[in-house]
């Protein structure tokens, strides 16, 4: 991997819409009740926190804390060691610094994909080209490239033996392939973080999603031990909180929950399926964390979301696509139901219920 050096003159970086943020759509809303946020792809089901000992926020994170956190992310992500395995504030802020560790170069996409990749890449200066499968991804002539396993809208499951060849190519050139595995928790045969250590591979991981405490802000990138030296060192000292590497440390050796968890996930995706067909809604792919939906009508159906107070995510690109969380609930499935029931009842001719004399 090539040296650090400051990019010339790069592009401002413009911060990617996300969902998450129920400012987007409450503010000029009519409905006036609670709403449900179904924009991300977040576990509904948080890990329990338990009692954070008040010296873990009171203190600064130790070496031996810290220690502790690498350990068992290595476990649990099955890496060949911690010194593989670098802790960061969120994937999000792996995924903004890695670009601005190398020279500005050459960098493929596979797209469509997680919206924050490319400006990330072209804030640091760096030329993007968009490619739409594996094939393109391996015969592209840059010196840097990110895929997305499971993908993040689309769900779409690339084959980690591919991944693995394609990243040998990059690491014999001097060159990187970054795969993000921020929804790969509940498919752990996808992920290539066994296989890190190798050149020209970097995997990143997020701890947010399937333990659902996305507000700790907490992510991995695991590498080979020099390159994760390296980010280590451009993060800084204490790079994660000291609840936030408490409560992880837990959180990745309680077998019992992680099992119980995938199995809750799975099926509360197969209800949400059951329900977004029955609203005329084509499921189109996705991950036990989240659904993606197509319907022509989906600005339509979108708006009648907004008027029960479910928040949805929508994308520019696709006016025909809908992203679904899981909701956390009965009653929100239910909502979710209702919405989807009132897009037909809508639009049903007023004499359809008149009842004749």
């Amino acid at each position: 991997m090539q040296d650090r050096r400051p990019p010339p003159s790069p592009a401002r970086a413009v911060s990617p819409r996300h969902g998450g943020d129920l400012g987007d759509v409450t503010e000029n809303s009519v409905f006036s009740g609670t709403w449900i946020d179904l924009s991300t792809g977040i576990n509904p089901w948080p890990y329990p926190l338990g009692e954070v000992p008040a010296a873990r926020a009171a203190r600064l994170p130790d070496a031996a804390l810290l220690g502790d956190l690498g350990n068992a992310a290595a476990r649990y992500y099955d890496a060949a060691g911690p010194d593989l395995v670098v802790a960061a504030p969120g994937s999000e802020a792996l995924i903004q610094l890695l670009p601005r560790l190398v020279l500005p170069a050459r960098v493929a996409i596979l797209s469509p994909t997680y919206s924050g990749h490319a400006p990330a890449w072209r804030a640091a200066g760096h030329e993007v080209a968009r490619v739409a499968d594996l094939d393109a991804l391996e015969g592209a002539r840059v010196d840097f490239a990110v895929a997305t396993n499971p993908n993040n809208p689309d769900g779409a499951r690339l084959d980690p033996a591919r991944l693995e060849n394609i990243a040998a190519g990059f690491g014999a050139r001097g060159g990187l392939l970054v795969v993000d595995e921020a929804f790969a928790d509940t498919e752990p045969s996808l992920s290539l973080a066994r296989k890190v250590g190798m050149p020209g591979l970097v995997v990143l991981r997020s701890f947010g999603k399937f333990f659902g405490l996305a507000g700790l802000r907490l992510g991995f990138a695991l590498a080979a031990p020099d390159l994760a030296a390296r980010i280590t060192a451009a993060l800084g000292p204490w790079p994660v909180s000291g609840p936030a590497a408490w409560i992880a440390t837990r959180a990745f050796a309680d077998r019992a929950w992680i099992e119980a968890t995938q199995r809750r996930l799975a099926a509360s995706a197969a209800r949400l399926d059951g329900i977004l067909r029955a609203g005329g809604l084509e499921i189109v792919g996705g991950t036990s964390l989240f659904r993606l939906a197509a319907s022509p009508r989906a600005p339509e159906i979108d708006a009648a979301l907004r008027a029960h107070g479910l928040y949805a995510r929508r994308f520019p690109e696709r006016e025909d696509w809908l992203r679904f969380a899981l909701p956390p609930d009965a009653h929100a499935e239910a909502r979710l139901a209702a919405a989807l029931a009132s897009v037909d009842a809508a639009r049903t001719p007023l004499h359809a219920f008149e009842v004749s004399p």
